[in-house]
Order: structure tokens, then C-alpha cells, then sequence
């Protein structure tokens, strides 16, 4: 793979891609497990984004790793590269609940008019409870390693700026 696009490092690049797919991801599967209407519209919008973030998520580590021995190892950068590994379990979490939503109304949506919904009601319950667990969950992990990122990669300019 490729570390870089004319010039430009690709870590900074896909991580763009992976901080709006991520979250939008987490968002989409949290509205389809709490609000039936949207589900119905979303149809496979929620698996189709966390897929993508899922995808996503080990390029970003594999660019960061690529990025990490041009630049240099420092604490901040491992803390970062630390944080960055947590979000692949999380991810996996969102796509397996987001198969799970779609699953289940998909086959909700198949009955027959005259059919009963089956006696099984704590389904949708326990699948919207793991959903919102791994909505929230993705969600901080992101914002944790972004922010850490943000702090690695500006820690520099910050303390040439206060030398001034």
C-alpha cells in the first residue's frame, strides 16, 4: 500500500475519511435501533456505513504505522497508536449489531398482513441495547483518538508558539 498521494502522508488522509464514516456510522445504527421510521427508511444505509468505517479503520492504523516510523516513536504518538488499536473491536461490534437490525427488520418487514409478530419480543430490545452499546461506544473511542492525534501531530507547534 502506498504511504503517500503526491507528496502528502496518506495516514492524515484516510483518517478524514474514517472520522466522518465512523461516527456517521455510529449515528446511523443508533437512530435505526430507537426509531422505527428511520430503520424503515435507512434500509441498509447503517450497515453499509459501518462496513465502510470497518474497512476504514485498519487502513487508517496500517498508513498511521507507516507514518509512525518516518516521523519518529514519542508518548504521544504511542499513546495515540494505542488508542488507535482499541477501535477495531468496537467497529466489529458495529457492523455485527447493525447486521442484527437489519436482519431482524427485514424479516419483520416480510410478515404477511394476517401474520402475528413472533413471541419472541425481547429481540429487538436486546439487539436495540447492544446497539446503543456500541454506538456510544465507537463514538468515545473515536473522539479519544482523534484527540490524541490531534495533540501528537500539534504538541510541536503549541510549545514553539508559547516560546515565542
Amino acid at each position: 500500500m502506498p504511504t503517500t498521494i503526491a507528496g502528502l502522508p496518506l495516514h492524515p488522509l484516510l483518517v478524514h475519511a474514517t472520522v466522518v464514516v465512523v461516527p456517521a456510522a455510529a449515528l446511523t445504527v443508533l437512530l435505526a435501533a430507537l426509531w422505527p421510521r428511520f430503520r424503515r427508511w435507512a434500509g441498509l444505509l447503517p450497515l453499509g456505513l459501518a462496513v465502510a468505517g470497518l474497512i476504514l479503520d485498519p487502513l487508517s492504523t496500517s498508513t498511521g504505522e507507516s507514518l509512525e516510523h518516518q516521523v519518529g516513536h514519542s508518548a504521544l504518538i504511542e499513546k495515540h497508536a494505542e488508542l488507535a488499536d482499541g477501535l477495531l473491536p468496537w467497529m466489529i461490534a458495529l457492523v455485527v449489531v447493525a447486521s442484527g437490525l437489519y436482519a431482524w427488520h427485514w424479516r419483520q418487514s416480510r410478515r404477511g398482513p394476517g401474520e402475528t409478530a413472533t413471541p419472541r419480543a425481547w429481540v429487538p430490545v436486546v439487539i436495540s441495547g447492544l446497539a446503543v452499546v456500541a454506538a456510544l461506544g465507537t463514538s468515545v473511542q473515536v473522539v479519544l483518538i482523534g484527540h490524541s492525534g490531534a495533540k501528537a501531530a500539534w504538541s510541536d507547534v503549541a510549545s514553539q508558539s508559547s516560546g515565542r
